[in-house]
């Protein structure tokens, strides 16, 4: 696998999956979901029809958007499926995030609990060693994302990360601003490309 960003033609969403989430959460995920797909971009997911997940999803289905959502077996019941998008069942996790790794160009985000925080330190850390040069942004409304920007500046600070760790990730309170945000980090990766390529993820 190549470090250096392909043109951006789909994007990978992370965000919560709680139908209880704040309201104001829920119509935004919608609204960027139908940003997306205006954008012409593909909308790669976690496959659930619940919380921000399910909210993201149907805004890129509602606005024409190609939608892929990838699910593992055991998950279908509670995250239940978004039957009218594509989806792939997998058997795991790992499946399920090496695959949303795989078909996207570019990360996106939103608020969302543990599941989703373990998926964008995952993600984070691959781009550290040098295993991909995607975008990755963040939509932080009310500064939710926050309490874990000081958490990274604090690695920083107390140099167990690089300076330049960052720059990993751009972060916006507009849900207009998210698509602008991920092609100009597209722009820029292309420009200054990391300088470590890894053949694969393993």
């Amino acid at each position: 696998m190549s470090s250096q960003p392909a043109h951006v033609d789909s994007i990978c969403v992370y965000c919560g999956s709680s139908n209880d989430a704040d309201p104001q959460f829920l119509s935004s995920a919608h609204a960027i979901g139908a940003e997306i797909a205006a954008a012409g971009l593909k909308f790669v997911y976690g496959g659930g029809g619940v919380g921000l997940m399910g909210a993201s999803a149907r805004g890129a289905h509602d606005g024409g958007g190609r939608v892929l959502g990838i699910i593992p077996d055991f998950l279908q019941g509670r995250e239940q499926p978004f039957d009218d998008v594509e989806t792939i069942v997998v058997h795991s996790m790992h499946e399920r995030k090496m695959l949303m790794f795989e078909r996207s160009d570019a990360f996106v985000v939103l608020p969302g609990g543990i599941g989703t925080l373990e998926e964008i330190v995952e993600l984070l850390s691959w781009q550290r060693l040098g295993l991909h040069a995607k975008p990755v942004v963040f939509y932080n409304p009310r500064g939710f994302w926050d309490p874990l920007f000081e958490l990274f500046h604090h690695t920083i600070r107390e140099k167990l990360s690089p300076a330049n760790f960052a720059d990993a990730w751009r972060s916006v309170d507009a849900v207009e601003a998210v698509v602008p945000a991920v092609l100009a980090m597209s722009a820029d990766l292309g420009a200054h490309p990391t300088d470590r390529a890894v053949s694969s993820l393993t």
